[in-house]
């Protein structure tokens, strides 16, 4: 938990990874690549005091990852989301198992969450079955662009992805996060575009799609999706960073995205170890939207900043909080704040 100012923040970090991408564990060109670009990010994106080399960037320990986020980066709840990349890293990049492990060794501090790909067909519908007996699975991760084989990606609308959906809805894994951000080398831009979103969301209501990243750099189209589905969640992953490197763009995406779907829908995500939540949840505390954009874009409450990077993942997870930081759901009064959604027509 983070206070400040007599202020309480309860923080679920939504985003979290334990990778190996050292180089023993890369299988070939495309794996090496992977990792130095998200090396790139960290190092570009981070103040310099919290810049790790490339070597500890690709492979960090067990110790390491405990202390940073919960000794170190307030975090009460830490959410794994795996990302495989088999083509690319000898034992994969970072699995629901090597995720699992950990959490099962520091009981109480991680939700496990597993992953599915349409393209592995029936033999994967009993992977996912099996993953979500073995960890309880309240979500999972998926990476559209994720390269197999001859195949450079797949789409939400797929017709195998429908069966896992549906595989999903009977499993009760309801929360389905979605990486639709930034290009990462080698894999193809278009395959993370936001246009399979609407589709999927209006077929399966029971589920929470989460797209990762807000779809970054497709904010707009991701937010004229939202403000229609009202089971698409933002996640806040790569963009946070920005409150460090170009606040008023990140004044500017937490503006739009607050007025297109509101403060319930949003959660926090450090990426970590791409990101140091310690950094990230002091300095959006203190953030404040600038005042000569308030006229557009409102202010942001402490009641919007708890549920940002807690409460609403809290509530996506079945999260028990404390009450201290408990937050009424009471409607905002117009021009108080951000927070309200506009009337578009269908």
């Amino acid at each position: 938990m983070y206070t400040k100012d007599g202020e309480n923040y309860y923080i679920v970090d939504s985003h979290v990874h334990f990778w190996d991408g050292s180089p023993a564990n890369q299988a070939n060109r495309y794996g090496k690549g992977f990792t130095e670009c998200f090396y790139d990010y960290h190092r570009n994106l981070s103040p310099e005091e919290w810049v790790w080399s490339l070597e500890k960037f690709g492979k960090y320990s067990e110790e390491t990852l405990v202390e940073d986020l919960f000794e170190v980066g307030y975090v009460d709840k830490a959410i794994f989301q795996p990302t495989y990349l088999t083509d690319f890293y000898v034992n994969g990049f970072n699995t629901t198992e090597q995720d699992g492990a950990v959490a099962e060794r520091h009981p109480g501090k991680f939700i496990v969450n597993g992953a599915w790909d349409p393209r592995d067909g029936e033999e994967g519908l009993g992977q996912l079955e099996a993953l979500a007996e073995r960890w309880n699975l309240r979500g999972v991760k998926l990476y559209t662009a994720e390269w197999k084989g001859s195949s450079k990606g797949w789409k939400l609308t797929d017709d195998w992805s429908y069966r896992y959906l549906e595989k999903c809805e009977e499993l009760g894994v309801r929360n389905i996060h979605v990486h639709k951000g930034p290009t990462i080398y080698p894999l193809n831009r278009d395959a993370f575009d936001v246009a399979d979103v609407d589709d999927v969301a209006t077929a399966f209501p029971g589920l929470n799609f989460i797209i990762e990243h807000v779809g970054l750099p497709r904010l707009e189209d991701f937010c004229w999706i939202a403000t229609q589905e009202p089971n698409v969640y933002g996640g806040l992953a790569v963009a946070m960073p920005f409150i460090h490197s170009r606040p008023r763009y990140f004044a500017q995406i937490i503006g739009e995205l607050l007025y297109w779907l509101d403060e319930n829908r949003l959660t926090f995500a450090s990426d970590y170890a791409i990101w140091h939540p310690k950094w990230l949840v002091e300095q959006f505390v203190d953030f404040q939207i600038p005042e000569d954009m308030q006229s557009e874009y409102g202010v942001l409450t402490p009641d919007i900043k708890r549920k940002i990077l807690g409460l609403n993942a809290a509530k996506l997870y079945d999260i028990d909080v404390p009450p201290s930081v408990a937050v009424a759901d009471a409607p905002v009064e117009s021009g108080e704040a951000v927070g309200s959604a506009p009337v578009v027509p269908a």
